[in-house]
């Protein structure tokens, strides 16, 4: 290897600094660098709270996310640390009056991990560094076992005899040699992860495999320089080569696994661009920063470039990826006057756009939030394997000592590496990987959907869910009324009844005028001329017609007609006003629109054994009505948010685990009270942020989707529960029985987490 390489790599020797300089402090602390991953928040006595979201780095186990959460929660002003050993990332609450942002990365650091502010150039540049540092890991061990492999070959073939002693000496001291930098640079990460563990007093995953290779090449290393002592003449370099490679190698192709299931994630955080050219009021033209952007600003977006903000087309005519922002996997034309949103890409042509919000006001940056909170959730199968994990690995330590204790009575030259076989192959990493795997990968694989999983425990309990809940208005119907029926004359010509109240109609913005509109032709509205058209507020239109007679366009009572009693849906009537008790008149009826998917989604849930509800605080007619068209018997009307509520609680009570879905402003509380809640990309913010689920191109059938990703994330979990159990149920008693070598015990550890992480990423697809 040349000297240079050499040179470069030697830094990766020493253990990761504890403490930042004055200028990497300044620049933490500034206000502006914690913009992009910092929400800053008012706390019930009026301080100001921060929550901060860091990227991690060195994390190799499930039990580094318990060190690092401990570590961060004793800063003083540190409220509550989350960490995601899967993602790699944690999120901080912490008070800045006692500390500062600084200070949560110098904590990281004395734990002997590192840190950077999410978002940042840092931490990508930070990933690719450890990714290159691991290859260099994997190769160094690769190269010399090979090279040891050489040196042992002639023991294992010559018969005995055949090697003189000096030369077999000379074989066990090459191999020695060999095996240094296997030791002092590929298994580092083993040394250092099983020092900062013991630090924190808590048993950490790698401290069976650090104690493992120390005691295989302590035996070796005495059996090499005195075959006569108690360790006898048998040597183990290649197997402790050996198994240091598979290990690594499981652990990069397992970092790769995991970087395949959050990268749609990462692709969405890091869509906004990170200078565009804007537009002075003279003319000319300036490249920015994209965080220097301000409502009102003028922006030239060119083919392939990301929208830096939310706003709208000034100029030009293209078409915008919003695929990962609304789940619309088709682009949309925008031209002139259409709203685009920040993180869309633009695709069709370089126009020129408005800006209109821009930080934490745009769409991007509130799912970017979204997701950034599930990357830092632990659900509760990960906090059960990572409780599990601890006195597991103490119970080999135990195991290892007590198996080495009997084999020394039994065999003492297999004593040590039947205790080496035991700590490497009983390593948990596949039963802390089982669960956190899985759900990352599904996650993913809904977020390129545009359904956001705010809280990974969802995920757990819609696959467990019987009873599904559902508001009407906004939810399973959309925010319009359609022309349902049309009553008129008879005799009459229906289409100059329906011209002329669509003429009339035009005149005003309420929502059945405006649907009346729609459902007629525009050129037959535009035919019928109306002079000195007026609104009465609640009551309805009224105008003059060519011939000076007054019409008017509204309620029964305005119209002066007697409505029918049986009548559910809502309606408008037209009649001329010429002093008749019974004017010839036209009843114009509407109904809800059902949102396209609605009627899928409900049998899709029946097929599957969930009862179906509706709980809407609509009048009876409009309720029944919805119901009736949907084959729901179980529907309850004029529901206030606290008759929501109790019922969810009456059927919680019963034993049912509750899917409710909604989008109002008042549907928050019962959101919050449902076992998994699901709130529409179009919906109130108060109902996103109270919902465990966001669907966010507002499309139904995406719910019953996610319900089968749900499914099949549980059963990929059980599987991986039961993969692990199975593997340490196999593999134990054979270690113990001595029919497991070393470089066997690592290869089935490397494989093992291989399996668990590989049958995750099925959900990715």
């Amino acid at each position: 290897m040349p000297a240079t390489t050499l040179t470069l790599a030697a830094p990766a020797l020493a253990l990761p600094p504890t403490e930042l300089s004055g200028r990497q402090r300044v620049a933490l602390d500034d206000d502006t660098a914690l913009a992009a991953c910092t929400t800053w928040q008012e706390a019930a006595d009026g301080r100001r709270e921060a929550r901060t979201r860091l990227v991690l780095q060195g994390l190799h186990c499930a039990a580094c996310a318990g060190l690092i959460e401990a570590a961060l929660e004793r800063v003083d002003g540190v409220r509550a640390a989350r960490v995601n050993g899967a993602s790699e990332r944690a999120e901080v609450d912490w008070d800045p009056a006692r500390t500062r942002a600084s200070a949560l990365i110098e904590a990281v650091q004395r734990a002997g991990y590192q840190a950077y502010l999410a978002d940042a150039e840092d931490a990508l540049r930070a990933r690719q560094a450890e990714s290159r540092q691991a290859l260099w890991r994997l190769f160094v061990a690769a190269f010399c076992m090979m090279q040891v492999m050489m040196a042992a070959a002639p023991g294992y073939f010559a018969a005995p005899g055949d090697i003189a002693p000096d030369l077999a000496a000379l074989l066990r001291w090459s191999a020695w040699v060999l095996t240094l930098p296997v030791l002092l640079f590929s298994a580092r990460p083993f040394f250092s992860g099983a020092w900062q563990s013991l630090r924190q007093r808590r048993i950490g995953m790698d401290v069976p495999v650090a104690l493992g290779i120390a005691v295989t090449f302590v035996a070796s290393s005495a059996a090499s320089f005195d075959p006569g002592g108690i360790f006898g003449h048998e040597v183990y370099f290649d197997s402790l080569t050996m198994f240091v490679c598979f290990l690594l190698a499981g652990r990069w192709l397992e970092a790769r696994s995991r970087e395949r299931s959050t990268r749609s994630l990462d692709a969405l955080l890091r869509r906004l661009p990170d200078s565009v050219e804007r537009l002075a009021a003279d003319g000319s033209v300036a490249w920015v920063p994209a965080a220097r952007l301000a409502a009102g600003d003028r922006v030239r977006v060119a083919v392939g470039q990301a929208f830096p903000a939310d706003g709208c087309l000034i100029e030009g005519r293209t078409q915008a990826d919003e695929s990962l922002l609304t789940g619309e996997s088709r682009p949309l034309v925008r031209g002139v006057g259409d709203a685009v949103i920040a993180g869309s890409l633009n695709l069709g042509a370089p126009v020129l756009m408005r800006v209109t919000q821009v930080g934490h006001g745009t769409r991007h940056q509130q799912i970017v939030a979204l997701m950034q909170r599930a990357l830092t959730e632990r659900p509760s199968t990960v906090r059960w394997a990572d409780r599990v994990a601890a006195p597991f690995v103490g119970g080999v330590l135990l195991l290892a000592a007590a198996a080495f204790g009997v084999w020394m009575h039994v065999d003492p030259s297999r004593a040590v590496w039947v205790a080496v076989s035991i700590l490497i192959v009983t390593c948990p990493c596949a039963l802390s990987l089982a669960a956190p795997s899985a759900l990352i990968a599904a996650t993913g694989a809904l977020a390129r959907r545009g359904v956001l999983v705010q809280r990974l425990d969802a995920l757990e309990t819609l696959a467990q869910i019987d009873v599904a809940c559902f508001d009407k208005t906004g939810t399973l119907t959309e925010d319009r009324l359609a022309l349902a029926q049309v009553v008129w004359p008879d005799g009459d010509d229906l289409q100059a009844w329906q011209r002329r109240a669509a003429a009339l109609a035009a005149h005003s913005r309420h929502p059945l005028s405006q649907a009346l509109v729609r459902a007629t032709p525009s050129e037959d509205a535009a035919s019928w001329p109306w002079h000195g058209a007026r609104e009465q507020a609640g009551q309805g239109l009224e105008a003059l017609d060519a011939d000076g007679r007054r019409w008017r366009l509204g309620s029964a009572a305005w119209v002066g007609v007697v409505p029918p009693t049986d009548l559910a849906r809502p309606a408008v009537w037209l009649a001329p006003q010429d002093g008749t008790a019974a004017p010839p008149h036209a009843r114009f009826e509407f109904d809800e629109v059902l949102r396209p998917d609605t009627a899928g989604l409900l049998q899709s849930l029946r097929e599957q054994g969930i009862r179906l509800r509706l709980l809407s605080g609509d009048r009876a007619g409009a309720v029944q009505a919805v119901a009736q068209r949907l084959g729901l018997a179980d529907a309850r009307h004029d529901a206030t948010p606290q008759d929501k509520l109790a019922s969810l609680r009456a059927l919680q009570r019963q034993g049912h685990r509750v899917l409710m879905v909604g989008d109002g402003l008042n549907d928050g509380p019962v959101l919050a009270q449902a076992d998994v809640s699901v709130a529409l990309g179009h919906g109130a913010a108060l109902a996103q942020q109270r919902a465990d689920i966001v669907v966010l191109g507002s499309r139904l059938g995406e719910i019953a989707h996610a319900r089968g990703v749900a499914r099949r994330c549980a059963a990929v979990v059980r599987q991986n529960l039961a993969w692990a159990a199975g593997y340490n149920a196999v593999c134990v008693p054979l270690a113990l029985l001595g029919w497991l070598p070393p470089w066997a015990a690592g290869l089935g550890m490397a494989l093992s987490s291989l399996v668990v992480v590989g049958n995750a990423l099925r959900l990715a697809r």
